[in-house]
C-alpha cells in the first residue's frame, strides 16, 4: 500500500488515546476504532506510522499489529484466543526434559528451568508433572485451572502481547513470569532456547537457526515492548 498521508499523530480521546493520521483516526481492519489504553503505546504506534516510507511496509509496524490484535480478536474473541494461551498450561515446555541417556542435558535444564517452575508453584499453589523424554503427560485439573485463570485475570492488550510470547517461548509459566515482573525478557530468552543452544555447543553453529532465532527474538522483543507499554 502506498503512504497516503503526510503526518501521524497521536491525540487523547476521553479515557484512551487514538493515533490519527492527517487528522483522522486510524481504524483496525475490522473497522473498530483504534483505542489505544496509554500515551506511551499511542505515541509509539504514531511513530511506527510515522517511519513509513513511501510504501507502507506492514512489517516494521509490529505494535500497531498487537494493538489491532487486542481490538479485533482478543476484545470479540476473547474466550478462544485464551483458550489457545491457556493450552500450554498443560504442554508447557519446561515440562519435558532430557531421556536417561541425557544426564548432562537434565541438569542443565534443571538448573535452568526449575526456579521458574519453582516460582510458578509458590504463586499458583499448584504442582507439576515432569516428564523425561517425549512422552507427553498430562498436569493436574488444578494446576491446568489455576494457570487459566492466571490468563483470565489480564487486560485484552496484555492478552494480546501473550498470545504472541507465548506461542514464542513455548512456555506459558514463563511468560506469566514476565508478565507479573518476576523474569525479564534478558533472563528468560536464553532460557526459553536452552535445547537449541546446548545442540550448537555440542555440534557446532548452524547458520540457518541462529537467523530464524534472531527473527523470533525480535518477535519477542516487540511484544515484550507492547506489553511495556500498554501498561505504563
Amino acid at each position: 500500500m502506498k503512504r497516503f498521508y503526510a503526518q501521524a499523530a497521536w491525540v487523547a480521546a476521553g479515557s484512551s488515546y487514538a493515533v490519527q493520521l492527517d487528522g483522522r483516526a486510524i481504524k483496525t481492519p475490522a473497522r473498530n476504532p483504534l483505542q489505544l489504553p496509554t500515551e506511551k503505546l499511542a505515541d509509539a504506534i504514531a511513530r511506527e506510522w510515522a517511519a513509513q516510507a513511501e510504501d507502507i511496509d506492514p512489517t516494521t509496524m509490529p505494535l500497531t499489529a498487537l494493538a489491532q490484535g487486542a481490538l479485533d480478536q482478543v476484545a470479540q474473541e476473547r474466550s478462544r484466543i485464551i483458550s489457545r494461551i491457556a493450552a500450554f498450561a498443560d504442554s508447557d515446555m519446561l515440562y519435558y526434559r532430557g531421556d536417561e541417556n541425557q544426564a548432562a542435558l537434565v541438569a542443565h535444564q534443571a538448573e535452568k528451568w526449575d526456579p521458574l517452575l519453582d516460582w510458578a508453584r509458590a504463586r499458583y499453589d499448584i504442582s507439576f508433572q515432569l516428564t523425561y523424554g517425549i512422552m507427553h503427560q498430562s498436569q493436574a485439573p488444578q494446576t491446568i485451572a489455576r494457570l487459566t485463570e492466571a490468563v483470565e485475570a489480564q487486560d485484552d492488550f496484555t492478552i494480546a502481547a501473550m498470545l504472541s510470547l507465548v506461542g514464542l517461548a513455548g512456555s506459558l509459566v514463563a511468560i506469566l513470569g514476565l508478565v507479573e515482573q518476576v523474569f525479564d525478557v534478558e533472563t528468560l530468552w536464553p532460557v526459553m532456547n536452552l535445547e537449541e543452544l546446548w545442540q550448537e555447543e555440542q555440534w557446532g553453529r548452524d547458520d540457518l537457526a541462529v537467523e530464524t532465532r534472531a527473527r523470533k527474538q525480535a518477535e519477542f522483543a516487540a511484544a515484550v515492548h507492547f506489553l511495556t507499554l500498554a501498561r505504563s
